[in-house]
């Protein structure tokens, strides 16, 4: 697949998750999709509790599937949520990413309007703490 082919793809499986997301408190549906470097597309979708602090957002969703599938190597995530405006992932999903995708490994936020905006991992979160930091002495 070209990047075209892979970013719409990404797009469907993303918007798929984001229609099965649980968020029966905020009604706030995010669908995530990771590409992994072998091809392989792994979505993941928000899932709200009742306790709001064991929310699960659908990046970190997606990432721990793909983990636990054996995946670890990532070239970019696509996050898609049914607004008007683009939504940015939260600060936990972005160290998250950070953890996963190089930092030259693209993130890019998607509506269903046509809209989207693509960052490197380095431009949304400069300076993150990552695997490096610890195996420099």
């Amino acid at each position: 697949m070209d990047e075209k082919q892979t970013l719409a793809a990404s797009l469907a499986a993303a918007k798929n998750a984001a229609a099965n997301a649980y968020a029966p408190y905020s009604n706030f549906t995010v669908g995530a999709a990771l590409n992994c470097e072998d091809g392989e597309i792994i979505a993941g979708c928000n899932m709200e509790n009742a306790s709001y602090g064991l929310t699960t957002c659908a990046e970190r969703n997606a990432f721990a599937t793909a983990i636990a599938q054996g995946k670890r190597n990532f070239s970019s995530i696509v996050i898609y949520t049914p607004l008007k405006k683009l939504v940015a992932p939260c600060g936990a999903c972005r160290q998250v990413i950070a953890e996963f995708l190089p930092q030259d490994g693209k993130v890019i936020l998607a509506n269903d309007f046509g809209e989207s905006k693509t960052w490197t991992v380095a431009d949304m979160l400069p300076d993150a703490f990552t695997p490096a930091a610890l195996n420099e002495k």
